[in-house]
């Protein structure tokens, strides 16, 4: 077993990882830049280095430092997180480089999935149904336009070397084709230095479902449990839930024995997910994610595995705990991602500091956070104040929970999404289970977070109160709800 391991990241999934290196005995390093000398991950964990400015370009995303600190420290392993280097090729070589063991998959497996166009070509190579599209990158706009008009219209098109949803763009006839390409094309160049685009089919009402892989590096490999993360803005995930609403123990088997033919034909060993589109009883693969994802949290809610100590035993070369017949779903869990960002005016992020916090509890709440009342959320870097996660016997109970943990979350200071999702849970269409990846659009969730601010605002302003919360604080919010709210046309308002 390791003697030490340093996290190469930040925030709530820093101090997820160190709550695992501490039930295992593990001492844990953390690396900090000079906008998180405060935070809570670099004081929960035994030791800390600063590793460079406030810009993730100068700190966070610096090999050489990150390794000098590790070889500095003694660490003999690197956990990455999520996002930052967790799925960066030269970041897994460098530490191989330097005899420190890597906590995630090999090389090999990250290089293969780390291009969609790539992913692609191996899983249609595996037997795994992909989504109709083309297996090559393109440039040429005059040769997109000719193979939309091949697959059929309506079509996505896809930064190649991209994810997290950038640059992604629904195309719904021949008019609409040229525009989206070139914006496609322009926001894939700016974000990932390349532009190559390629094309999938748009499904039609379509799920987004992921299966939890994990593998040893024997060859062992399971899939732990599904999640539904077809509540989306932009094709990031807000809302997450596992089991999905749809899911049959048929379906599970089917797609839960195609996503371990996913991982095995490349290699895999660690924890991972595959992604699926699902239509109308189809589902295709995705994309596989070579990390930790950020709402893990609920699938360890329904089966009780510790994913992050399953993948610190899995580096260290132990074989898998489990067989796929010793994982059990049971009940329900939702995951409410909490932002500090502003849902009145385009979900801007809304950084500043927290005045006052109190995070909700009692039964079957879990909240993975790393801020504290006081703190200054930095505009670093992603605004996500924390992971709520609410646990039931069945999805109405955890949706209940989920209201009821809303209802506790006090934040004052900064702006934050807990209105959207108060909007969402309160939707009938939601709690029915019968939503697809367009659900925010379709049923103006907008125009409810402002009905839902202004209906809640005296509750939450009790609550606050109690925390001392400075009233002419809560009073301009307010303010502003209503004037929101009086800007609208009539027949806006609902």
């Amino acid at each position: 077993m390791f003697s030490k391991i340093l996290i190469a990241n930040r925030g709530e999934i820093a101090i997820r990882v160190m709550r695992a290196c501490r039930e295992l005995g593990i001492p844990s390093v953390a690396v900090y830049s000079e906008a998180d000398k405060n935070a809570l991950f670099a004081k929960y964990a035994d030791e800390a280095v600063f590793i460079g400015p406030s810009p993730s370009s100068q700190s966070y995303l610096k090999i050489d430092n990150i390794i000098k600190a590790a070889l500095e420290t003694g660490a003999q392993a690197i956990h990455p997180g999520y996002g930052f280097l967790s799925e960066n090729t030269a970041f897994a070589s460098a530490c191989a480089e330097n005899g420190i063991a890597f906590i995630g998959p090999p090389s090999s497996a990250i290089d293969a999935m780390g291009s969609k166009i790539t992913a692609r070509q191996t899983m249609k190579e595996a037997g795994v149904p992909i989504v109709p599209g083309i297996e090559k990158g393109i440039n040429d706009p005059d040769e997109a336009m000719d193979l939309a008009d091949g697959i059929g219209y309506p079509i996505i098109l896809k930064p190649a070397a991209g994810g997290g949803g950038i640059g992604m763009k629904i195309v719904h006839s021949r008019g609409e084709m040229l525009p989206a390409l070139t914006s496609s094309q322009s926001v894939a160049l700016s974000a990932f230095g390349d532009d190559t685009i390629y094309i999938e089919k748009y499904l039609t009402e379509p799920r987004h479902i992921e299966f939890q892989i994990l593998a040893d590096e024997m060859g062992k490999t399971i899939y732990v449990s599904d999640r539904e993360c077809s509540i989306q803005r932009r094709h990031q995930k807000l809302i997450e839930e596992s089991p999905s609403p749809v899911m049959s123990d048929e379906l599970r088997e089917r797609m839960g024995a195609i996503a371990v033919k996913a991982a095995k034909a490349i290699g895999y060993a660690s924890a991972g997910t595959v992604e699926f589109m699902y239509s109308r009883g189809d589902f295709y693969f995705l994309e596989m994610n070579t990390r930790l994802q950020v709402e893990h949290p609920i699938t360890e809610m329904v089966t009780d595995v510790d994913l992050a100590k399953e993948q610190i035993l899995i580096a260290a070369g132990q074989p898998l705990n489990y067989d796929q017949s010793d994982i059990q779903i049971r009940g329900w869990a939702i995951e409410c991602r909490i932002n500090a960002e502003d849902p009145l005016n385009d979900f801007s992020p809304a950084p500043g500091r927290i005045q006052r916090y109190r995070s909700p509890g009692g039964p079957g709440i879990r909240v993975d956070s790393g801020v504290y009342s006081g703190y200054l959320i930095p505009p670093y870097y992603d605004s996500l104040i924390s992971k709520l996660v609410a646990h039931g016997k069945d999805r109405k109970e955890a949706i209940a929970r989920m209201e009821r943990a809303l209802y506790e979350y006090i934040i004052v200071g900064v702006k934050t999404n807990i209105f959207f999702h108060k909007a969402v849970l309160r939707n009938a269409r939601f709690r029915s289970g019968d939503f697809n990846t367009g659900f925010i659009k379709e049923e103006n969730i907008a125009d409810a977070v402002v009905r839902v601010a202004a209906e809640d605002f005296d509750k939450h302003q009790s609550l606050a109160s109690a925390l001392g919360a400075d009233n002419r604080k809560v009073a301009a919010i307010a303010a502003a709800v209503g004037s929101y709210l009086g800007q609208q046309k009539p027949e806006e308002k609902h």
